[in-house]
């Protein structure tokens, strides 16, 4: 027994731009932290040992852009995904069989029966 049944005849869809963009993420997610992170070095070499309060909000407003970032990478991630998985081999799940079920004129039979 075949742990997944193919839907015989069925024919996959070739990859397109989710491919890429699944690619390139890990890129994107490292060069947009990288890039966010520049601020609050900047405001370190300008700012004296006073201005702790720029400083510190500063790296606030950093921290909070970092997370953001993350976060649509992995909306981003999770939305190719899915349509790399949309575009995969279909699959037929196992018979299932119905103890009754209702027929056109409102009475139930016995599926397993026959009759």
């Amino acid at each position: 027994m075949e742990l997944f049944n193919r839907l015989p005849g069925f024919t996959k869809t070739p990859p397109g731009k989710e491919r890429a963009v699944l690619r390139s993420l890990p890129k994107w997610f490292w060069l947009g932290s990288v890039l966010l992170a520049i601020p609050s070095l900047i405001v370190r070499l300008i700012a004296d040992e006073h201005e702790t309060q720029l400083i510190m909000t500063t790296d606030i407003y950093v921290a909070s852009l970092v997370i953001l970032h993350w976060t649509v990478i992995f909306t981003v991630a999770i939305a190719a995904f899915i349509i790399v998985a949309m575009k995969g081999p279909a699959y037929v799940a196992d018979a299932y069989p119905l103890i009754e079920a209702e027929t056109l004129d409102g009475k139930a039979k016995a599926i397993n029966d026959g009759g």
